[in-house]
């Protein structure tokens, strides 16, 4: 596994030399990165690795997955300076009073808070997964301890499909899929959009981001979930968070918590990005269901574990100030240009 990687890597630095195209890094995306690509090739192989090495080359196929990432970025951008070179160069040529200033495109504030979190959950040794959108009953309710016709159901105004089939209405639904293809031990996270069909306003849209986290192991507790939550949260805002930790109800969890976290906008006096709380609903979580681990194969009588469901959108909204949730999903360049730098 460890000689696969090496030479992945190594083939990968000579196509990406040659690259002198968009086009090229988007085709090199695709063979390394994509769905059908090296390194999910790499993580199928995984599976037929005995469990002592599972974890370590489970962390090396990471490390290239991430490698591979940052090295296309970087040449991402040094093909667009290139081009903003060659642009400014030909309009000095034709006009010396034409503006040689060109506006640069900027990321979206759920992007950047998406790949914060990654880089940290990777830095404790956590896989970064992805999972569809469109899933089926089974992995969004049935497997997550949630069978047909139990009231839990309604908790969640879901968009089914003709096919049977529905759009994916929390992260929770790769659960089952993470735990049958590692097995246990496992930590792991996997960000994704899902869709609610519910009613739009200050705090609340259809169409919005999360990211998902399991952590399973021999004798772990609730001590380890906040420990982590804590961890992360204090790198992203880059200072102590207030939280809180108070009992909720998951189908998918026993105990179920709600962590909130005091909202840095009004710092707690009260605004209607927090419905005038003073606190922000961030991350139900709690520890694993035994029959949700028992459907994921693992054997709830030897490993224990917990899961946390953290939403991307109203984080980025607490760190970036962003009082309205509908701004993000909006389109609106002169919102969203200001994260250029960020």
């Amino acid at each position: 596994m460890l000689e696969s990687t090496q030479t992945i890597k190594e083939q990968f630095s000579l196509l990406l030399d040659k690259a002198a195209s968009t086009a090229e890094l988007e085709s090199l995306k695709v063979e390394f990165l994509g769905k059908k690509g090296k390194i999910a090739a790499l993580m199928n192989e995984l599976k037929a690795l005995p469990a002592d090495r599972k974890r370590e080359a489970g962390q090396v196929i990471n490390q290239t997955k991430q490698l591979i990432e940052q090295r296309l970025h970087e040449k991402t951008e040094e093909l667009a300076m290139r081009e903003e070179q060659r642009l400014i160069e030909a309009a000095e040529s034709y006009d010396e009073s034409l503006p040689t200033e060109l506006s640069l495109g900027s990321y979206h504030p759920i992007t950047l808070i998406q790949r914060e979190v990654e880089q940290i959950f990777a830095s404790m040794g956590f896989y970064v997964e992805d999972y569809d959108e469109v899933v089926d009953d089974y992995h969004c309710f049935e497997a997550l301890n949630i069978p047909k016709h139990h009231p839990a159901r309604d908790m969640q105004d879901t968009y089914y499909l003709d096919n049977g089939q529905l759009l994916k209405t929390h992260t929770s639904a790769a659960q089952n899929y993470i735990m049958r293809k590692y097995g246990a031990p496992v930590r792991a996270i996997f960000p994704g959009r899902c869709f609610r069909n519910e009613s739009t306003d200050a705090c609340h849209e259809n169409t919005f981001f999360q990211l998902e986290g399991i952590m399973i192991d021999r004798n772990i507790s609730i001590s380890n979930l906040i420990y982590f939550m804590k961890t992360m949260l204090s790198e992203v805002f880059r200072q102590d968070i207030t939280v809180r930790l108070r009992p909720g109800f998951f189908p998918f969890v026993e105990p179920g918590f709600e962590l909130d976290i005091r909202c840095t906008i009004c710092g707690g006096a009260g605004c209607p990005s927090c419905k005038n709380s003073g606190w922000l609903e961030l991350c139900p979580c709690g520890m694993i269901h035994p029959n949700v681990l028992t459907a994921g194969g693992i054997d709830p009588e030897e490993y224990t574990g917990f899961a946390f469901g953290l939403g991307l959108t109203r984080l980025a909204m607490m760190k970036y100030g962003i009082k309205d949730i509908r701004v993000l999903n909006s389109g609106n360049l002169r919102a969203l240009s200001q994260f250029i730098d960020a």
